[in-house]
């Protein structure tokens, strides 16, 4: 291959078929929010691809109540989606577990209940019992299980975040911030089990012994805010009121956070907006699918075709304003010609997609498909053709 590189501006419009809604940006697409907040901390992020919207103060350190929770439930989920834990399994409530303070699903202590309902009885009603009861069975003990939370935190890169109990009562070095908080709601958005349940307004629990306890959901945006199916919220008098919240709404769904708002109403009040603005300014829009063709070919060397045609290596999603689809461009640094043998998959450049005159993303530019070395009777007339 040579070593020249040329680099060709192109349309995106005019080479990708599909122009309609993901990258990840570093920075928020807002430097502010663009609508009045009055919570001290808070952040608006795109579940799927992880692009911030805007925030306030997303990396200070913060206690969060039951919003805690959400680590807690990723944990539960991702045993379950493994296969070490099933919703028909049954855990005994220890003493401790039916002692907890704070909201509870009113837990008999020495009874035995399905996973589901604790869970359930969890994500609804914020039970600090159930909770507590599904971290002994799972790890052991309480603090053993706050071990894998806090391990699992590393792995994901919470810089900011350390736990101390499974529920978010209030505990001396227990911390997390509005950053960590939307990761970890972004994670637990991928397990569909998890909206079976907290998009629930009212449920019940019935215990072993016959008797039913009501469990309302904490989270009043999923019955007073049409398309709210799930999140977590957590109040104490350290944290004040917090609360995640998320919806899905024309393939793109988007979670706010809000942490240490004066009181719960500012807490909807503001999630609300932030859901509101979302979806009014963004659209989710596929630029580029992996595989997609660049309308470009190469010529080809020593090899049975003389071009090949040239694609993106890996798919591009970002969230966009209306009308800056358009406004997209891509360049395509390739070399002169390429030389067989090479196969389809091949990076031989890169794709720059720009918006506006700014890179948001590079993509490798690959071989659509094999370049292979002529048969030998081709490769012979080949040589002939050369020399008459």
């Amino acid at each position: 291959m040579k070593n020249r590189f040329r680099v060709l501006a192109l349309l995106l419009a005019g080479i990708f078929a599909c122009l309609t809604a993901l990258p990840v940006h570093a920075a928020p697409l807002e430097t502010s929010a663009p609508i009045a907040l009055s919570a001290p901390a808070y952040q608006l992020i795109e579940a799927d691809t992880g692009t911030i919207i805007f925030e306030k103060n997303a990396d200070e350190r913060r206690q969060v109540a039951s919003v805690t929770k959400l680590m807690t439930l990723l944990l539960l989920l991702e045993e379950i989606n493994q296969g070490r834990l099933s919703l028909t399994d049954t855990v005994t409530v220890s003493k401790t577990a039916a002692a907890a303070i704070g909201s509870t699903a009113l837990l008999d202590a020495g009874s035995a209940y399905p996973v589901e309902d604790l869970l359930r009885a969890t994500v609804v009603a914020s039970g600090n019992d159930s909770a507590v009861a599904l971290a002994e069975h799972l790890a052991g003990s309480e603090q053993a299980f706050v071990e894998r939370m806090n391990q699992k935190a590393a792995d994901m890169g919470l810089q900011n975040t350390h736990y101390v109990n499974c529920t978010g009562l209030p505990a001396q070095g227990q911390y997390t911030c509005a950053r960590d908080v939307a990761t970890v709601a972004c994670a637990v958005a991928r397990y569909p089990l998890y909206f079976t349940y907290s998009s629930l307004w009212l449920s019940t629990l019935t215990h072993p012994s016959g008797r039913v306890t009501d469990l309302t959901n904490t989270n009043r945006l999923v019955r007073f805010y049409p398309g709210c199916d799930g999140m977590k919220t957590g109040s104490t008098n350290e944290a004040k009121y917090c609360m995640a919240a998320t919806m899905e709404k024309d393939g793109m769904r988007l979670i706010a956070v809000v942490l240490g708002a004066e009181t719960s109403q500012k807490r909807f009040d503001d999630a609300r907006a932030m859901l509101d603005y979302g979806f009014s300014a963004y659209q989710r829009t596929q630029v580029i699918a992996a595989g997609d063709l660049t309308g470009y070919q190469l010529p080809v060397t020593r090899s049975s075709r003389d071009t090949v045609d040239i694609a993106v290596g890996k798919g591009l999603s970002m969230l966009l304003r209306p009308g800056q689809a358009e406004k997209l461009r891509v360049e395509l640094t390739l070399p002169e010609s390429v030389q067989a043998p090479m196969a389809a998959g091949t990076q031989v450049g890169s794709a720059r997609v720009l918006l506006d005159g700014a890179v948001v993303a590079v993509l490798p530019a690959v071989l659509a498909q094999d370049v292979r070395l002529p048969g030998f009777l081709e490769g012979f007339l080949r040589i002939r053709e050369q020399w008459r």
